[in-house]
């Protein structure tokens, strides 16, 4: 069974730095490119950051470029988001994704974990 567990987030104030972490179980973690999105209330989901396997490339959105770091380590079936100089329109529920290809591709998703930025 594909299990990804997301933690690490929190209540930080504006400029603070928070580190998120996702690990994976259940499947070959270095065969696949790992991205974080989130969503904040009453937007769609979004996109923020996503790494390539072994390379590896990195991939970030235009709003968290130069702020946020996303990085991986396979031997710990492990993916970090450090996130630096925090605003308040980062606070969202973050989640992890991972898109398996069986003959069809499958996304799997984290529970999410809650970041608020707020003085």
């Amino acid at each position: 069974e594909v299990q990804l567990v997301e933690s690490g987030g929190g209540l930080v104030q504006p400029g603070g730095s928070l580190r998120l972490s996702c690990v994976g179980s259940g499947f070959s973690f270095d065969d696949y490119y790992v991205g974080w999105f989130r969503q904040a209330p009453g937007k769609e989901r979004e996109g923020v950051a996503c790494i390539a396997t072994n390379d590896p490339s990195t991939y970030y959105a235009d709003s968290v470029k130069g702020r946020f770091t996303i990085s991986r380590d396979n031997a710990k079936n492990t993916v970090n988001l450090q996130m630096n100089n925090l605003k308040p329109e980062d606070t969202a529920v973050y989640y992890c994704n991972v898109r398996i290809y069986t003959g069809v591709h499958t996304d799997y998703w984290g529970q999410g974990t809650q970041v608020t930025v707020s003085s």
